[in-house]
C-alpha cells in the first residue's frame, strides 16, 4: 500500500516537493523514505532549470500540489538562519503551513544570487521583500497556466547582515552549476576564505534539516509507511 500524507488523500495524487539542489532535498529524502505519496524534483538552480524540470516531471505525474522548496538570502534583517518562511494564495496549503510552524513571508525571485549585504539591503529597498531566491518564478507561472495548487518554502540559509563568503555568481558555469575547478583555485588564492566557507556549509546543513522538519509535518504528518 502507498503511503499518502493528509492533504494528498484526498486527491488521490502525489505532492510534489522540488529543490535546486541536492544539498537543500538531503535532509527531507532521508525523512521521506518510504512515504511513496510525495514525489521529490531536484532541477538544478535559477528559472530556466526549473521550468525545464517541472514540466518534464509534471508528463509523468499530476500533483496534487507543488511546492518549491530550498535555501532563500535573508533580505529581511529579523530573519535568522534557519527560520522557514513561505506564501501561497491556497488556505489549505497556507493552514498546513502555519501548523508547521512555518511563517508567511514575501519572495523575490532573482536572476542572480545576492552575495553582500549592500546588494540584499538594495534589494530590500526595491523589491519589500523578506527573502532572495532564483526559481520561485517559474513555478508559479506553471502551476497558474496548469491549475495547480501551490507554494513557495524557503529556509534562511544566510542571513540580511553576511556577506557570502565568495560571489558565487562568478564561480557557476552558464546552466548555474557550480565549477568546482574554479571554485578550488578561488579558495587557494584566498585560504582565508576557508573559516567563512566551512561556517556556510554547517549552516546550510542546519538549514535544511529545519527545512525537512517543517516539510515533513505540513506535507506527511499523518503518513504512514507501506
Amino acid at each position: 500500500m502507498k503511503a499518502e500524507s493528509g492533504m494528498s488523500r484526498v486527491e488521490g495524487k502525489p505532492v510534489l516537493v522540488c529543490f535546486a539542489l541536492k544539498e537543500e532535498a538531503s535532509a527531507f529524502k532521508k525523512l521521506m523514505t518510504g512515504h511513496a505519496a510525495i514525489s521529490i524534483l531536484i532541477t538544478g538552480m535559477g528559472r530556466d532549470n526549473s521550468r525545464r524540470a517541472s514540466l518534464e516531471r509534471l508528463k509523468e505525474i499530476t500533483p496534487a500540489f507543488v511546492m518549491t522548496c530550498g535555501f532563500a538570502g535573508g533580505l529581511n534583517p529579523e530573519l535568522s538562519i534557519g527560520d522557514v518562511i513561505f506564501t501561497t494564495q491556497d488556505r489549505e496549503l497556507e493552514a498546513q503551513l502555519l501548523a508547521a510552524k512555518a511563517n508567511p513571508a514575501r519572495f523575490h525571485c532573482a536572476a542572480r544570487i545576492a552575495t553582500t549585504v549592500a546588494e540584499k539591503a538594495q534589494l530590500r529597498r526595491d523589491t519589500g521583500a523578506d527573502a532572495v531566491e532564483m526559481e520561485s518564478a517559474a513555478f508559479e507561472e506553471i502551476c497558474r497556466e496548469c491549475g495547480i495548487r501551490f507554494a513557495i518554502v524557503r529556509v534562511i540559509s544566510d542571513t540580511a547582515r553576511e556577506d557570502l563568503p565568495l560571489d558565487f555568481n562568478q564561480l557557476s558555469r552558464p546552466d548555474w552549476s557550480l565549477d568546482y575547478g574554479k571554485l578550488a583555485w578561488t579558495v587557494a588564492k584566498s585560504p582565508g576564505k576557508i573559516p567563512a566557507m566551512l561556517r556556510l556549509q554547517k549552516n546550510s546543513r542546519f538549514a535544511a534539516e529545519r527545512l525537512a522538519e517543517v516539510l515533513m509535518k505540513a506535507v506527511a504528518s499523518d503518513s504512514a509507511a507501506p
